[in-house]
């Protein structure tokens, strides 16, 4: 059959074939190899394997979708294997104060072509905020002295933007490559949370104070586009949907029911009707998150009616359009009795929830199935960090433990892999924060001496590959 295939026809057979069966047509002949080589053979193929990355986040640069794939897979090997010669380690020190809250200013761009650099900001006690190269172990820039405490930030990693509040509810948006000083905002009291939202019509920012309201604002403008009563009186916690359509708000008063609030309601504020929202039939809660890879499907772990049981609830969420009007509708799509109290939860693909008690990690499926369970860490785990491809858990005995999917069974399933570890137990009191991009992972060490400091651990990379037949 082979001589009566044009490179046309050839070009549509090898599309349904994977990288080694390719390899494996560049040894046929000239016109085989030629037509194995095409850019979107290898560019589909890139988009197949890592389907739940944005198209954006996969970035050739300098190299073909070829030499993207390959060394892309062997980044995924090294991140898997752990060993101690694929890892540059780094001790970067600065703030005077601990460190409440770093985020990556740097997009998520998975690229080899030597160009991509991974940059974090912190905000710290010491009344400053700052930004890191990662790779390089060094300060890119710090701001001007605050008059108080930076409590949390957040980043618009597209508008290189930092937005960050002090521990009076000053928000302040700053540039990120530069740290010039773009806009400002008060609340009127101390706040609770900040939220980085990127809906379809452009990004904005929600805020809530420990009065109970939630405001919402234009960035990098930091301009209010509304305000609305949550919880009065009553601090609140913010969490929104995948598709950027809902904003869950829940508050630690264990007696008032968690809320939904449809953001467009929020965005474009009706002066004669509320914000479209709904109360959730699940009180004494204390823990909620989303379903990654749903549109707006909602975990929450909260108590049953006399608060002697554990349960875990999982909502779908949808809206009713009419003319006039906007109905919430809510479906329970699952329910089940968890035999553990967490302090920490993360949902994973569609239908599984990784939880965390004490130092102890466990998934389940959302229908009650305990899918693994590690208790690695000797102390408390402070903090998950969850992607499509691996898990980080960071904890106060100075580690930081490295979990990859198994993905060949219904669920995937976490198998762990290696830790990494931080300083001595003589200058330090654990890891209390951990993030992670394509190519880095950092965690934020603290001090005996009430400072904290950045442990950064970036993979080495190969920059080219070449199967001898390029």
């Amino acid at each position: 059959m082979a001589p009566q295939l044009g490179p046309h026809e050839l070009l549509h057979v090898f599309s349904f074939l994977e990288a080694r069966d390719l390899l494996s047509t560049a040894q046929v002949n000239k016109v085989w190899n030629e037509v194995s080589r095409t850019k979107e053979l290898w560019r589909q193929l890139c988009l197949r394997r890592w389907s739940s990355c944005k198209a954006s986040q996969m970035v050739p640069g300098t190299q073909t979708w070829k030499q993207y794939y390959f060394c892309r897979s062997e980044l995924e090997f090294r991140m898997a294997s752990g060993r101690p010669e694929d890892f540059i380690c780094k001790a970067i020190a600065g703030h005077k104060g601990w460190i409440n809250e770093l985020a990556y200013v740097s997009t998520n761009e998975c690229r080899f072509d030597g160009r991509k650099k991974s940059v974090v900001c912190t905000v710290s006690s010491d009344g400053t905020v700052r930004a890191w190269d990662l790779n390089e172990g060094t300060q890119i820039w710090s701001s001007p002295l605050q008059p108080d405490i930076m409590e949390n930030l957040v980043t618009y990693p597209q508008l290189q933007l930092v937005v960050t509040i002090d521990s009076r509810g000053l928000i302040k948006a700053w540039k990120a490559d530069n740290g010039w000083e773009w806009a400002s905002f008060r609340l009127p009291k101390s706040p609770s949370a900040l939220e980085a939202c990127d809906h379809p019509e452009g990004p904005f920012l929600l805020a809530a104070c420990q009065g109970g309201n939630l405001y919402t604002l234009t960035v990098p403008q930091l301009h209010l586009v509304s305000k609305v009563p949550v919880f009065p009186n009553n601090p609140v916690s913010l969490n929104c949907s995948p598709d950027q359509q809902w904003v869950f708000a829940s508050t630690e008063n264990l007696h008032l029911g968690p809320k939904v609030f449809y953001i467009p309601s929020l965005l474009y504020p009706s002066e004669d009707k509320p914000p479209v929202s709904t109360t959730l039939p699940a009180y004494l809660i204390s823990r909620g998150c989303w379903a990654p890879e749903e549109a707006a499907r909602l975990i929450v772990v909260h108590g049953n009616d006399n608060g002697t049981e554990v349960i875990v609830t999982t909502f779908e969420l949808g809206a009713k359009k009419s003319r006039d009007r906007v109905d919430v509708l809510v479906r329970q799509v699952a329910s089940f009795l968890l035999p553990m109290i967490p302090h920490l939860i993360k949902g994973l693909g569609s239908e599984a929830i990784l939880l965390a008690s004490d130092s102890k990690l466990v998934q389940f499926t959302i229908y009650g199935l305990q899918l693994a369970a590690f208790q690695d860490h000797e102390k408390h785990i402070t903090s998950l960090w969850v992607d499509s491809s691996r898990v980080i858990t960071s904890s106060f005995d100075l580690s930081l433990r490295v979990y990859v999917w198994n993905k060949e069974n219904k669920y995937p399933i976490l198998k762990s892999c290696y830790h990494l570890l931080g300083g001595s137990h003589r200058w330090a009191s654990g890891f209390t924060h951990v993030e992670s991009d394509s190519m880095s992972i950092v965690g934020v060490e603290t001090r005996n001496d009430g400072t904290g400091i950045l442990r950064s651990y970036c993979f080495r990379v190969q920059h080219s590959w070449n199967d001898g037949t390029d």
